[in-house]
């Protein structure tokens, strides 16, 4: 059993040495390579100073070097701190203010970043490494080594004083007091779901893995440590591809990608533009997305032309490692208005609907839903309040006590055992004196022909309602349709109370950096301006 997440690489590179184990553009990486790389830029980072438990901070882009670089900072029993690099500086100072780095690695995608954070904070004072063959260098700051320098030193194994319930990264979630808050994530939160997720999924060496997600979000663990886990090929998707959904599905059918886990957005994208074919991507066998709701009409679309793969809805918050429930959808929906569950708990995990009282709710009475299980984070960085506030304590059905986490989302048990997601506890809202689910209004929208995507969110209002629901929306092939056509299609699904106020179509609805609808950006559009 492994015991530590770069304990992966390191086994394959014994097994099988040769073989591919990242491919970023037109470089390759073996798991020789990364074993014995990641050796030696780990000796640096422990020359420089960092003892078991430090935290080294990531600006680098998504490359094969950047793997190298999670590898070494774990190798030198430290905890890696991923930085989202297009972040502004001022955000990048109190993440690097709260988690007090002792080494930043960076390479040139940095660069802009870095300067920002000289410009806001002064001089750099934390040694600066460049993952690349060459100084980084700006106004005030300079890399004080390379990995030309750790080319020189020991490639042979490290001794380990990391125990698996130490911490190997956090990770920086928005908080909703504006403060960057710090998910800490053990090497045994990662290994219980990467062991079971391989397993389930029956991934293996002859696996072409995408690599979609953006290093700082979390289902990007899945990518890099599922696939190492197993021997099998990590395919890096440069973020710009996101961009160009034509593209991005040219990507999964030259790279022969055998397995796709991403945002429901970069699905959604590439039914927008119609770029998956009948029959496309042959050699795609599974399918699997995480972090939002996959609109049913989409799903549609992907399985009537991908009809070799596995789909699968998988669910969990960052605080409960990856994903905590999955739903293997087997039969392409008949109706585009059809709810697809998120499922059951993957193993070791416990999905529960609570009252207010945290206790049991019966099947069909929505509710609470809290995490239990093996993938709980030990809690946020420095922070024992917000640990408290979201990390409770009950005692389950048998007398015994259960650390359970708060997801602030809402579903029910269905009645086939199942759990059902209605969508964040905070989207519930009173209007006219009606309780209110956006993400009901959301999925209705979804199902019309004569739209792409939407998305539902509701802002303060000096009317009578004081809520006003408002509708961003996408048409289908560029198209333009007016609020009184989508109200009239709409009426058919939902009462009126529940119809948007505001409307405003869009050409592509806003992302945040991990690739999910930016809706707090969309609500300062709405507060911001008059639209209909």
């Amino acid at each position: 059993m492994t015991r530590l997440m770069q304990d992966y690489a390191a086994v394959q590179a014994e097994r099988r040495p040769d073989a591919v184990a990242v491919v970023g553009g037109k470089d390759r990486l073996t798991y020789q390579q990364l074993d014995m790389w990641s050796n030696q830029l780990a000796r640096l980072i422990q020359q420089l100073g960092c003892q078991r438990g430090a935290r080294v901070c990531l600006m680098v882009d998504k490359t094969p070097a950047a793997i190298v670089a999670m590898h070494a900072v774990l190798k030198a029993d430290c905890v890696y701190v991923p930085i989202d690099n297009s972040s502004p500086a001022r955000r990048v100072c109190r993440i690097l203010a709260s988690c007090e780095p002792q080494v930043i690695l960076a390479d040139r995608s940095a660069k802009k970043l870095l300067d920002g954070i000289v410009a806001s904070d002064g001089p750099l004072r934390i040694p600066l490494v460049s993952i690349e063959d060459k100084p980084l260098a700006g106004e005030n700051y300079k890399s004080a080594v390379d990995f030309r320098d750790a080319e020189q030193l020991c490639a042979e194994d490290l001794d380990y004083a990391n125990q698996p319930n130490d911490a190997a990264h956090i990770l920086f979630t928005s908080g909703s007091t504006g403060e960057p808050k710090g998910v800490v994530i053990t090497h045994e939160n990662v290994t219980h779901f990467i062991d079971w997720g391989t397993s389930f999924f029956g991934i293996g060496p002859q696996d072409r893995v995408s690599g979609h997600s953006p290093l700082h979000f979390d289902l990007s663990t899945f990518d890099i440590y599922g696939a190492l886990s197993v021997g099998a090929q990590l395919y890096l998707v440069a973020s710009s591809l996101n961009l160009v959904p034509t593209k991005l599905a040219q990507f999964i059918r030259e790279s022969k990608l055998t397995q796709w886990f991403s945002v429901p957005s970069a699905l959604t994208h590439m039914m927008q533009f119609d770029a998956i074919k009948a029959g496309d991507f042959p050699e795609l066998k599974r399918l699997m997305w995480c972090g939002e709701v996959l609109p049913t009409p989409t799903l549609i679309y992907l399985m009537e032309r991908l009809p070799q793969a596995e789909f699968t809805n998988l669910y969990g918050p960052t605080e409960a490692t990856i994903a905590s429930s999955y739903y293997r959808v087997t039969e392409c929906p008949g109706d585009a208005h059809q709810r697809i569950p998120i499922g059951e708990a993957c193993s070791g995990e416990q999905l529960l609907v609570l009252d207010d009282q945290l206790r049991p709710l019966p099947a069909g009475e929505s509710g609470d839903l809290y995490i239990a299980g093996k993938g709980l984070s030990p809690g946020y960085w420095r922070d024992p309040d917000k640990t408290t506030s979201a990390f409770l304590e009950r005692v389950d059905g048998e007398g015994r006590r259960q650390r359970i986490y708060k997801t602030g989302d809402v579903g029910c048990i269905g009645k086939t055992g199942l759990v059902e997601f209605f969508g964040r506890s905070d989207t519930q809202i009173k209007s006219r004196g009606y309780r209110i689910e956006l993400g009901e209004i959301e999925a209705a929208f979804n199902a019309i022909d004569l739209l792409e995507e939407c998305a539902i969110v509701a802002i303060s209002s000096t009317g009578f309602e004081s809520t006003a629901i408002c509708c961003a929306y996408v048409a289908r092939n560029g198209n333009s349709v007016t609020p009184t056509e989508l109200r009239k299609q709409a009426l058919q699904q939902l009462p009126r109370y529940m119809l948007p106020a505001r409307w405003n179509q869009l050409p592509q609805l806003p992302q945040n950096s991990n690739g999910k609808i930016d809706r707090p950006a969309l609500k300062e559009m709405f507060n911001s301006s008059e639209v209909d």
